[in-house]
């Protein structure tokens, strides 16, 4: 038997808020924000499903990011949290031609799809197979770039990060 996903993302954030030691505060939407229509909701969450997919495929076909042997999240996903700091996004410059509109919730609905992907490669792992060693990296893959979209979510700093999350 699988985590359900919506438990694995509730674990991961009263982690991450006992290895911060403060309480953790989703990002709200300024009140001008126009609210985001249920299409564009599905094609950003499709986006980000689809960076997934393809950073994960091209990190198996150069499989180059790796520091001491081990693949390093931060490189191999680096489309998927710039999309994902882009849907956080409050301010922008000046001179930008468009505004800041955060979606905070769309980034809800990518954590959830990570744990999805997350509790499916578990259940893989259970199994036989001749990717089993494939599934093992993509899992720790996956978990960590969950810890990521995670602490983007929470506005964590790097200088908080080394002294909780980090591995």
């Amino acid at each position: 038997m699988t985590d359900a996903p919506n438990a694995i993302v509730e674990r991961r954030k009263r982690r991450l808020a006992e290895e911060l030691g403060r309480s953790l505060q989703p990002p709200t939407v300024p009140s001008d924000i126009p609210p985001l229509t249920e299409n564009r909701r599905v094609f950003l969450l499709e986006e980000a499903e689809e960076l997934y997919w393809n950073e994960l495929e091209w990190e198996r076909v150069t499989d180059e990011e790796r520091v001491d042997g081990e693949p390093l999240t931060e490189l191999i996903f680096p489309g998927f949290l710039a999309f994902v700091r882009g849907l956080l996004l409050q301010e922008v410059q000046e001179d930008s031609l468009a505004g800041a509109e955060p979606r905070p919730q769309v980034v809800e609905e990518i954590a959830l799809f990570l744990a999805r992907r997350l509790a499916e490669l578990r259940q893989d792992l259970n199994g036989r197979g001749e990717d089993l060693d494939q599934r093992r990296v993509e899992e720790a893959l996956t978990s960590r770039l969950l810890d990521l979209t995670l602490r983007e979510y929470f506005g964590v700093s790097p200088e908080e990060a080394e002294g909780g999350m980090a591995r």
